[in-house]
Parts: C-alpha cells; structure tokens; sequence
C-alpha cells in the first residue's frame, strides 16, 4: 500500500465514515463505535474531506480538522485518514471507484448519518453508490422520518436489510443498506460553530 494510506487486507471488512469534520466531535466517534458493534466492522475509517460539493461555503483547513479528529479519537480500530485529498477526488463515487482497486477484496460499507440519507438524491451518481457499496445509516435526533421518506430510501426500499441483520451488510452484494436507531449524541458540527466554539 503506497505511503499515507491505512492498510486493510483483503476480507476485511472497513466502514467508511466520510464527511468535512469541520469540526469532528464526540457524535462522530459515537457513531464510530456503534458501525464497528453493529455493522461487525474491523475497522472505520473517517475520510476527512477536502470539502463538500453540496456547500457553498468551504470547511476549515484540512490540517486543521485532520489535526482535531486524531485529537479525538482513542479507538485502535477507527483512523483518521485524508484519502481522498491524496487521491484528488471531489466526489463519493469517484473516490469509492479508487479505492476498489486500491484495496481489491476488501469489504467496504459506506457509513452515514440519517440527515445524509435524506438528501442522498442530491449527490453525484447516488444511484450508481448505492448499487456498488453495502451502505448503513445511523440514525440522527429528528431526522428518522425524513430519512426513511427519502427518494434513496424508497428507491431501493427493496434491498433494505432489517435492524436484526445489521452483522450481515459488509457480507453483503450491494445494493444492499441498513437503517440502524441507535443511541445518538445530540450534537452538530454546525451547532458548535454557532456556539463559537470552533472558527473557521
């Protein structure tokens, strides 16, 4: 594996937690814990983002938000990476298209909040994401309804996995995703800056 990359070999299974972080906080390393439990991961892996097509205003410097997320997270299991700044991919399925051939036979889940699979359609080839990565869905205060609702959700509501099958995602050909309620810190990166708490 080139240098700046996280290993994994093949049959493994990784959750990729992508997202700006901007800033990361304890609702991300929960949600973390909860993928590695439920989805029986052996490692996630936080792709802190260069930035977010869908926003109009850019995040804080990568090195900075790369700087707070390692802060953070005390789990042997769960890595802070920048794949996506060294591989130069804007977008969630060119970057999934590189890292199926970087790391062939590995068995990726996309991870993401419920607020993310409510606004799914929105992103570049959703349609062509979900039928190459198992994706698991966590839910988030207030936004269980809008999620199941969603246009990705009834899409493919037929390839939705139940709660108690939640082990079997990594295992399984895509499309293939699960929505999972668990336990959720009601925190926001965009509450804290509100707060002031973190400036840009």
């Amino acid at each position: 594996m080139r240098s700046g990359f996280p290993n994994a070999r093949p049959g493994m299974r990784v959750g990729l937690f992508g997202g700006s972080f901007d800033p990361p906080h304890a609702g991300h390393v929960h949600v973390s814990r909860e993928a590695l439990k439920r989805f029986e991961l052996d490692r996630v892996w936080w792709l802190v983002s260069p930035g977010n097509p869908l926003k109009a205003e850019g995040p804080a410097r990568l090195d900075r938000r790369m700087a707070a997320a390692r802060a953070l997270v005390r789990h042997p299991r769960v890595e802070v990476t920048d794949i996506e700044a060294r591989l130069g991919t804007r977008y969630t399925g060119a970057t999934l298209e590189r890292m199926f051939a970087l790391y062939p036979g590995v068995r990726f889940v996309w991870l993401m909040g419920a607020d993310n699979l409510a606004s799914f359609h929105r992103w570049q080839r959703w349609e062509w994401i979900m039928r190459n990565v198992p994706v698991g869905v966590m839910a988030r205060p207030g936004q269980r309804i809008s999620a199941r609702t969603s246009k990705a959700a009834q899409v493919f509501r037929r390839h939705k996995l139940p709660a108690a099958a939640a082990s079997r995602l990594a295992m399984s050909d895509p499309p293939a995703w699960c929505f999972l309620n668990v336990p959720m810190l009601d925190v926001s990166s965009s509450e804290i800056r509100a707060r002031g708490d973190w400036v840009r």
